[in-house]
């Protein structure tokens, strides 16, 4: 299945997603996921083929498109490429560049993301606290001016590629409380103070790196802020709503393969004497499970939609996390349907979506909570 916005622009990123994920994800992807880390070349690897910079301006060193060209390319990646864990470490950019692109200086551009889109250089997002969760407005990582630097302190955690990032786009406050002291600055993993207190253990995504960083007194220029001092929150409330069209559409792919391997492995599966297929009862899940997909498809393309068209308009936030929602509980039910199909097979790790089944769980939390979405989507209608 395709998403209905798309063209023949759209086919040609999808041929450029599906070689890489071919050549360099699906025969590596389940030993990386085991060994908890892919080989740090693939950063370069990717930018080589093209694949980094969809999205991006050409001029930054990107291969041009907006939003859709990325879902589409997602879905190859992780349906021919077999692997999330490797496809989210490789796309940390992706929440980490789009601040720097909209509202940054050309200087910044040249700094932080050229490098990512052409070089390989490794970008992460710091926005989430030890103490703070989703709640954006009460982080407390400080930055105190110091003439030409701020001085920074304070800790993040569940930082995507925050290991091993060269640079790493942080929420920290500069003024009072609330949402109005917030600023961002991109912070260099080579400043003295910075360092990556443990790489975290999870219950999927293996394959990407997820840490707790701090700052300890750590000297960062004022160059190095984007945007006006104290005027990140918006910032960082639109960037939430591309990342979390973005996770939905992770989900629709996600889905996708799990329902793709459930039906492979139903056709081939025999008990009583015929396929699972020759049963009603699993054909029944099998439509459940692709009518859910082509929903949650379907909402989420049509938000990218909407949002392309309109960027500015508040309300989209709110469908933004409907999609998110949908998408997620979709995944979450067909991934668990494919265990179930599988069996006892769907149980074992060597099985495909054994993982998926473990790397949907994040997807209700990461990018803000199922409950946040059920909150954003209350103000936005206006209760």
């Amino acid at each position: 299945m395709t998403y209905a916005f798309e063209t023949d622009e759209h086919a040609a990123i999808r041929a450029t997603a599906r070689r890489f994920a071919h050549s360099h994800l699906a025969p590596h992807g389940a030993e990386w996921e085991e060994a908890e880390e892919f080989p740090v070349e693939l950063y370069r690897t990717a930018c080589t083929a093209g694949v980094t910079g969809i999205g991006y301006p050409e001029a930054l060193g990107g291969q041009g498109g907006d939003l859709s060209h990325v879902l589409a390319a997602c879905d190859e990646l992780v349906i021919h490429g077999r692997t999330v864990g490797t496809i989210v470490g490789l796309g940390s950019h992706g929440i980490a560049l789009p601040p720097i692109v909209r509202f940054g200086t050309p200087e910044q551009h040249q700094r932080f993301v050229t490098p990512c889109l052409r070089d390989g250089a490794i970008a992460a997002l710091a926005v989430t606290e030890p103490g703070g969760g989703s709640d954006v407005a009460a982080l407390t990582t400080t930055a105190t001016r110091d003439g030409d630097h701020y001085i920074v302190s304070g800790a993040k955690t569940f930082i995507t590629s925050g290991a091993r990032a060269h640079f790493v786009t942080t929420a920290v406050r500069t003024g009072g409380p609330g949402h109005g002291g917030i600023s961002l600055l991109v912070i260099e993993a080579s400043t003295p103070g910075f360092s990556v207190g443990k790489r975290l253990k999870k219950t999927g995504w293996w394959a990407s790196d997820t840490a707790e960083l701090h700052f300890d007194a750590c000297r960062v220029p004022i160059a190095n802020r984007i945007g006006p001092e104290h005027g990140a929150f918006p910032m960082i409330m639109s960037n939430f709503a591309a990342e979390r069209l973005m996770l939905a559409a992770q989900c629709v792919a996600i889905a996708e393969l799990a329902y793709r391997e459930a039906v492979t492995y139903a056709k081939q599966r025999a008990a009583f004497g015929k396929p699972l297929t020759g049963f009603q009862v699993t054909r029944h899940k099998l439509a459940e499970m692709v009518t859910r997909i082509a929903a949650a498809r379907a909402l989420t393309g049509d938000v990218v939609t909407r949002v392309l068209a309109n960027p500015t308009n508040f309300a989209l936030a709110g469908l933004a996390a409907m999609a998110k929602n949908t998408a997620t509980d979709a995944c979450s039910f067909v991934c668990d349907a494919a265990v179930q199909l599988h069996g006892g097979y769907g149980y074992m790790r060597e099985t495909l979506v054994e993982r998926l089944y473990r790397d949907a769980r994040l997807y209700p939390i990461g990018g803000g909570t199922r409950e946040i979405m059920n909150e954003v989507i209350a103000k936005t209608e206006g209760y």
